[in-house]
């Protein structure tokens, strides 16, 4: 793997929260974990050209206390990956969507970037667009509320 890529992983973990992140391509394999300790943050990675073993020790994963959004009246869209949050195609240009719009279901609303391939979120309902739950240029999680239709 290339110290491109990995740097690019390791920027992944210190920006979007996630804790940790184990990738294998062939036979080698990365993981990069995230410790916070009080104040400070850490980011270490291990790689390996072995497979990993077969009985490998379970994972501890520390509860994340999420933080309370008021409650929002309509649909939400929620990021299907983790990645980053753009609101145009490029800077520039005029966002795809903004609060107020009127959308069909299939329309684009967002990209979001994942190891750097460009993914197109669409509406999966139809209505008007009542928020706007992420900024431009923002990392996102898996299952993050992007926008509210209602």
């Amino acid at each position: 793997m290339d110290l491109r890529k990995l740097k690019t992983l390791i920027e992944l973990v210190e920006t979007s929260g996630i804790a940790e992140l184990e990738i294998q391509e062939g036979e080698e394999r990365v993981r990069i974990t995230r410790t916070v300790p009080q104040g400070q943050q850490s980011v270490t990675f291990h790689t390996s050209s072995q497979p990993a073993p077969a009985a490998a020790a379970p994972a501890i994963v520390a509860p994340v206390e999420a933080a309370v959004a008021p409650a929002r009246e309509g649909h939400a869209v929620k990021s299907p990956m983790v990645g980053t949050f753009y609101r145009s195609a490029s800077p520039g240009v005029a966002p795809f969507v903004e609060i107020g719009d009127t959308v069909a279901q299939g329309d684009t609303l967002c990209i979001v970037e994942a190891m750097k391939l460009m993914n197109e979120i669409e509406a999966d309902s139809s209505g008007t667009i009542k928020a706007i739950l992420a900024e431009n240029g923002q990392a996102v999680e898996y299952g993050q509320p992007l926008f509210v239709i209602e």
